[in-house]
């Protein structure tokens, strides 16, 4: 029986996604070198070990993809600093639980000067 492993949202045969790997490489390999921020490279080597792929095989597919496609895509998605994420979490769950004591303000000014204080 052929081994299955979860790669992001999707199940696939991992053998036969080996197969067509090495169906599609010429066999010739090189070492690419390209600089990038350290905390994001082990960012990145951790949720691809969390997959069950090494980091290689991921950057390895996207080269694949923009080689057949000649096309990338980039999120432009904001996301919050998780330390951001987490005070809004609790600002929230604290105007719920007694909406009368919330904060409140009159002016971008206080708004700006709130945000930016911390």
């Amino acid at each position: 029986m052929n081994p299955v492993r979860n790669i992001g949202a999707k199940n696939i045969n991992y053998s036969l996604y080996e197969n067509i790997i090495r169906q599609t490489s010429n066999g010739v390999k090189t070492i690419l070198n390209v600089k990038v921020d350290k905390k994001e490279k082990e960012k990145a080597k951790q949720i691809a070990s969390q997959m069950g792929v090494p980091l290689s095989t991921i950057i390895n597919a996207h080269l694949r993809e923009f080689i057949r496609t000649r096309e990338f895509s980039v999120k432009l998605e904001p996301r919050l600093k998780p330390a951001v994420e987490k005070e809004i979490l609790r600002r929230s769950k604290e105007y719920h639980k007694n909406p009368k004591v919330a904060y409140s303000t009159s002016s971008m000014a206080e708004v700006r000067k709130f945000l930016f204080s911390k």
